[in-house]
């Protein structure tokens, strides 16, 4: 019987961990550029921190259980009931503002497609303790430089930006109670895939929707511009509102003074999950629409006394690993990865083997990845071995150079070569 990998999960081969580590080191450099912390938490959670965040229906996508001790536990789905629990175990601790940032490995049971499997990874930013307009602009500033930073520019992706405590304000100076505004939001969040098949649970629940208010949502919605968002507004006069404006003013002159406006797009037809975010929210699209988001986040400082927890203000995001790897693939920016050698070492006999093992493990030992047959074999199979391992230098240990005290050091890239001390090896090959 031949075991397979369970659906929607991925194993690494080595080819593949370093595409995989790849992302991740260039996401950890721009995170500690802008000053951020890493952290990393547990795997399994109890199955109420999430239920807490997204009620009982999150159950279905979960990977839960009962475990050992009779706990109702789950492996995580996202990262940030888990930092807010973190960050609010201590929080009376921890300098403000807080700026942390992950990459782990996140399970859903869910139907899997491209771009998204059962077991991912995510890297993900937050900030908590500031309740400006300042968070959002650095973490959207970061989110472009992670994907930046991989030679991606703004014919490749755009960010798209809205506001939920906008859509809240708006629908409400039009008249609707909290529990229509919901329902219609969620109708713009599906509106995008479902068209007019996404109002069905509005019509269900409140009966046929206006035509004019409709058509008042659908244009709210299609706002593209800050001049065209102050143009449906100005007619309402509403103080709240045009407090909000400021808000709006404020980040996205934050983002132009960064040199980041050409990858930002007003777009108010993105509301994302309604149980989770309370204000400014934006995704990370390819160009070409070819693809999932690639990154998502926002605002959503009610989270923390929803979880039992002193209120405090956050704002983050996630990218994920496998629709950015694809991003990347599609853009030819992908780099070719390999493993290789700082050195290959060939010996005679075994005799030479033996004297050169002190060399390998001193050289091992200062950070080099050194390389040798581990059994006695023909020069030539080892001068085969060390060409295609793509090491820059070969130390060859023969019998004649050793009863010198001498090695020959040869540079594969120049096909240069010189004798060199036993003894002065380290220090050659450690200031190369």
């Amino acid at each position: 019987m031949a075991f397979q990998t369970l659906p929607g999960f991925r194993e690494f081969y080595p080819e593949e961990l370093l595409r995989r580590n790849y992302l991740f080191r260039l996401w950890r450099q721009a995170a500690l550029s802008f000053g951020f912390s890493e952290y990393d938490a547990p795997v399994l959670e109890a199955l109420d921190l999430y239920k807490a965040k997204s009620g009982e229906e999150i159950e279905g996508q979960l990977f839960s259980f009962t475990d050992k001790g009779g706990r109702a536990v789950t492996l995580r789905p996202e990262m940030t009931p888990t930092v807010c629990r973190l960050v609010g175990a201590k929080a009376s601790a921890l300098k403000r503002p807080i700026k942390w940032f992950s990459i782990g490995e996140f399970y859903r049971y869910e139907r899997m497609q491209r771009g998204r499997g059962r077991c991912f990874f995510q890297f993900n930013a937050d900030i908590f303790g500031e309740p400006g307009v300042e968070g959002e602009s650095e973490l959207i500033g970061l989110l472009i430089q992670c994907l930046c930073g991989f030679g991606l520019s703004e014919a490749d992706f755009f960010v798209r930006l809205s506001d939920r405590n906008l859509w809240f304000d708006y629908l409400a100076a039009l008249g609707l109670d909290d529990a229509r505004t919901r329902a219609l939001l969620t109708a713009v969040d599906r509106y995008e895939k479902q068209g007019e098949a996404a109002f069905k649970a509005y019509t269900e629940a409140f009966g046929e929707l206006d035509a004019g208010l409709r058509a008042r949502v659908l244009e709210f919605a299609a706002v593209k511009s800050l001049a065209a968002l102050e143009a449906i507004l100005a007619p309402l006069a509403n103080e709240r509102l045009n407090a909000r404006l400021d808000e709006w003013r404020r980040l996205l002159g934050n983002l132009d003074a960064m040199g980041l406006a050409r990858f930002v797009e007003v777009d108010l037809g993105v509301v994302r999950g309604l149980a989770y975010y309370t204000g400014f929210v934006f995704e990370a699209f390819d160009r070409k629409g070819e693809l999932r988001a690639i990154a998502g986040g926002g605002r959503y400082d009610d989270l923390f006394s929803k979880l039992g927890y002193a209120a405090m203000p956050a704002v983050g995001f996630a990218i994920g690993d496998m629709t950015f790897a694809l991003l990347l693939e599609q853009r030819g920016l992908m780099p070719p990865l390999i493993s290789v050698p700082d050195v290959y070492c060939v010996t005679g006999g075994e005799a030479e083997r033996r004297a050169a093992l002190g060399t390998i493990q001193a050289l091992r030992a200062a950070g080099l990845r050194v390389e040798y047959a581990l059994r006695t074999q023909a020069f030539g199979k080892q001068f085969r071995a060390a060409t295609d391992s793509g090491a820059r230098h070969v130390l060859i240990f023969g019998s004649e150079e050793l009863a010198r005290g001498m090695v020959k050091l040869r540079n594969l890239s120049t096909r240069s070569e010189e004798d060199v001390p036993v003894g002065e090896i380290l220090e050659r090959l450690t200031q190369q």
